[in-house]
């Protein structure tokens, strides 16, 4: 007699069934997709067996577009219309793509705030071009996997900013795909490697990739992954190296200007050279140009290595940055870990090795790792057992607070705190009858509005009229699990609330942050004097407004020189807040403060004689 199935309460009545899920590496080179099967994460290739995925979308007015190989060979013939390296304009402004190295291969244009690809088959978001390459990744999955997709995790640069982010979550709901996370890429690499089988320490993740660098400083400790510290630029891999190579070559050969075909043909023998100094020293590199010539130069890893020096200096300078902040030395770092095609390059495996000390681990491949790590997270999201759990606790890049009276930035959440994370604060009404509040939403380190940089505006109306500082809104920030980020205005006594979701049209560029951190570290001193110069100018103010609409209300009770006087102290407190002696603001409120004591015993003791008007003794 055959067994009958039965499901217990709350599970499929297929209990052995697996959901489907993968991860994604949506990278800036080369992209890739990989699931954990019969418990071992593994990539997803193609029909040539091939995990890779080029990052490049060639778009055409009469058919669908390309993508991958079939987009490379479009390359020459239409160059402008073949889109390379997308991620590396994810979330960024017009003006930011303007001023990249790589604008020169594209018709970049405007529209509604938006920076556009023009193709012929019209203006291109890079979200869009993004998008394209996730629904090609997502259908090679399915055709593997022999069903839909319940859900992906995407990794992305552990620096990239929440515009980028934001971006990157956009385009993945546009491919139609269900986001469990976006991980960071250092973390991915992490669990692809095992590191959570290992004994309690600290790993160094270095990952170049070929346009982004991210480093993050891991610490295990009983089975909880904490990011200690992470630094990166998200303008600088790979392709940077290919660049300095075509720019050397176009020097050599003295050709000024390139079409923009023969530019990105020059692109491709640039990184065809760079990947053959893994296995030899020297290469050649030839271009045909429009007039049919060919001019060719020969390049020596010795040359080379001096063109991607420079470049490779500055992952190291964020390296020693990220362990400076998280105050770790070199010496206590277990393992470093090799992410990225780009770490293959000689020079940066031998650089890494010198700054820490010990030698980098290579034994899984560069390429593969992220997508792997990101297989193993999605397995456990979407609700796979798994023998072990494991907690991923990333941080944030940068602190994030509001704009308070006089400009200053009250931060509520501290760079460098773990997310996902909730924190709350309590402000209150700087005015007299205030019925409504704007909330200004910045980020950065310093004590100025006007040095960070502004996430957003939302205002929250309905606050009951009642005197200055009596009412209470309590505003929470919300980062979650990707990274994002939401603010909400609570007014607590008529539960009236505002929100905003925090969605930038551009991100910052590297540049701009690391010059955010470092101008926070040397202007410290500066920036805490003005603030606590703002400080008192605001008290001033505070102070001033409310007595003066005390004496308004209440002057019967005063003597006309003590009325006079009264008002004279608030004039002179008032010329002394626009100096910048914070000392002399300072004591001239405490002044002042005890000058009107005596008035305010006299508002005291005539609101009392209101309140006890037609009341008998017994019913007091």
């Amino acid at each position: 007699m055959a067994l009958l199935q039965i499901s217990e309460p709350g599970q499929a009545p297929a209990p052995h069934q697996r959901k489907l899920a993968v991860g994604i590496d949506l990278g800036t080179t080369h992209s890739l997709i990989a699931t954990v099967r019969s418990g071992k994460a593994d990539t997803l290739d193609d029909e040539n067996n091939n995990p890779l995925l080029p990052s490049v979308v060639h778009y055409s007015s009469i058919e669908e577009p390309l993508i991958g190989f079939d987009a490379i060979e479009k390359s020459s013939s239409s160059a402008q219309n073949t889109i390379f390296s997308a991620k590396r304009f994810l979330g960024k402004s017009f003006s930011d793509i303007q001023s990249s190295d790589l604008s020169s291969l594209y018709k970049i244009k405007e529209h509604n705030n938006v920076p556009c690809f023009e193709t012929t088959a019209g203006l291109i978001t890079p979200v869009e071009t993004s998008s394209e390459i996730l629904k090609k990744l997502a259908k090679r999955a399915e055709n593997a996997l022999e069903g839909s997709l319940q859900g992906v995790v995407i990794t992305v640069p552990a620096y990239f900013d929440d515009a980028q982010r934001q971006a990157t979550k956009d385009a993945a709901q546009l491919a139609g795909l269900n986001v469990l996370r976006l991980i960071n890429e250092p973390t991915a690499a992490a669990l692809a490697y095992g590191l959570e089988t290992q004994s309690d320490g600290l790993f160094i993740i270095y990952d170049l990739g070929g346009g982004t660098f991210d480093v993050s400083l891991l610490e295990l400790s009983k089975g909880v992954f904490k990011v200690l510290s992470t630094g990166g630029d998200s303008a600088l891999g790979g392709d940077d190296f290919d660049l300095a190579i075509a720019n050397w070559f176009k020097a050599e050969s003295k050709l000024e200007t390139l079409s923009s075909r023969l530019l990105r043909e020059l692109l491709q023998e640039s990184k065809r050279a760079k990947e053959s100094f893994t296995s030899q020293d020297t290469a050649l590199l030839s271009l045909t140009l429009e007039d049919g010539s060919k001019v060719s130069q020969e390049l020596h890893i010795e040359v080379f290595n001096q063109l991607i020096e420079s470049l490779i200096v500055r992952t190291l300078r964020i390296c020693r940055r990220a362990c400076r902040d998280a105050k770790i030395d070199f010496k206590q770092i277990q393992e470093v870990v090799m992410v990225g095609g780009s770490t293959r390059t000689q020079l940066v495996q031998s650089k890494v090795a010198e700054l820490f000390g010990k030698s980098p681990l290579t034994n899984v491949d560069p390429d593969r790792v992220v997508a792997l790590g990101a297989a193993i997270q999605a397995d456990r999201l979407v609700g796979n057992k798994t023998n072990k759990d494991l907690l991923l606790l990333d941080v944030i890049p940068l602190s994030l607070g509001i704009e308070t009276m006089g400009g200053l930035v009250e931060k509520i959440i501290p760079r460098n705190t773990t997310i996902p994370i909730t924190r709350a604060q309590e402000f209150t009404t700087y005015q007299d009858g205030q019925t409504a509040m704007s909330i200004h939403v910045v980020q950065g380190e310093r004590e100025l509005v006007s040095d960070c940089r502004s996430l957003g505006r939302f205002e929250l109306h309905g606050i009951p009229p009642m005197v200055a500082g009596a009412a209470r809104i309590k505003v929470t920030f919300q980062v979650d699990a990707d990274g994002l980020l939401t603010v909400s205005a609570n007014e607590e006594v008529t539960g009236k609330e505002s929100r905003i979701e925090v969605k930038p049209s551009y991100g910052l560029s590297p540049d701009v942050i690391a010059e955010m951190i470092k101008a926070s570290h040397e202007q410290a001193k500066a920036d805490m004097e003005n603030r606590n110069l703002v400080e008192q100018r605001v008290e001033a103010e505070r102070f001033a407004l409310a007595l003066g609409a005390a004496i308004e209300s209440d002057q019967h009770l005063l003597k006309p020189s003590e009325k006079s006087n009264l008002e004279a102290q608030i004039s002179h407190l008032r010329n002394l807040a626009q100096g910048e002696d914070i000392k002399a603001i300072k004591d001239a409120i405490k002044q002042l403060d005890a000058n009107s004591k005596h008035f305010a015993a006299l508002r005291m003791d005539d609101g009392i004689k209101s309140a006890l008007v037609g009341q008998s003794v017994d019913n007091i």
